[in-house]
């Protein structure tokens, strides 16, 4: 099991709890959504999960064999080299190109030789489409396109779980296909991927694990009562 929480409280920042016992679990290859109104803390838990926010109080809260809630600082590093994150907004490096992005990422990671890093940043970007676009600049891509490097930098350490908060959000709905096959190719090859979305169409379109936050709650979901939940 990659994640494990039982009993897990989650706070904000300024100490406002927003979700209470929360039993959440995540295996290899799983596909798992998060879904929920805003506000209702879908990115306080994605945040959890890579040591952005801590967890003060929890029966259990595992991941990938990290325990949450006695984890030091110094060990933070070496968990989220096998966690791949991808946010809304991309976050790529402006005053570099594509693959100086990719670069510089693996060398903040520890990759000395930079011939090994030249082959892993062609895999990477093979397998999202991009191998053309390495010399661009962030802002000379379009949003799928910044979306699709952003999904390159977090595989670069080929992690055991990929953390995506509405990776989808800024992009047309064909784009958003196109970054939903790449996460489903990710996942059939073993990564987990753990994402928010608004976008319930993706529920039918890429099945998988549901679940909602509603109320300070998590509880898992499916069907239709998945897909009107955010409405309920």
């Amino acid at each position: 099991m990659l994640i494990d929480y039982k009993k897990v409280n989650i706070d904000q920042v300024d100490g406002k709890r927003v979700l209470t016992d929360v039993d959440f679990e995540v295996g290899e290859g799983d596909f798992v959504y998060i879904i929920g109104r805003v506000g209702s803390g879908k990115s306080s838990l994605l945040k959890t999960i890579y040591c952005e926010l801590d967890i003060e109080e929890a029966e259990r809260a595992v991941v990938i064999d990290a325990d949450m809630t006695v984890i030091k600082r110094k060990q933070v590093p070496a968990l989220r080299r096998q966690i791949g994150i991808v946010f809304q907004d991309f976050q790529l490096l402006a005053d570099r190109s594509v693959y100086k992005n990719l670069d510089f990422v693996l060398r903040a990671t520890g990759w000395k030789d930079k011939g090994d890093r030249h082959g892993r940043i062609g895999e990477v970007l093979k397998a999202v489409g991009m191998v053309d676009k390495q010399d661009e600049m962030p802002h000379e891509l379009s949003g799928g396109e910044q979306q699709r490097v952003a999904i390159a930098r977090a595989i670069l350490n080929s992690p055991r779980l990929i953390v995506a908060d509405e990776p989808t959000g800024n992009l047309d709905p064909e784009t958003a296909n196109g970054i939903m096959q790449l996460f489903e190719t990710i996942a059939q090859q073993g990564t987990a991927v753990v994402m928010s979305t608004h976008n319930m169409p993706l529920l039918d379109r890429f099945p998988g694990i549901v679940y909602r936050c509603k109320d300070g709650h998590l509880e898992r979901s499916s069907g239709e009562h998945a897909k009107t939940s955010i409405e309920d």
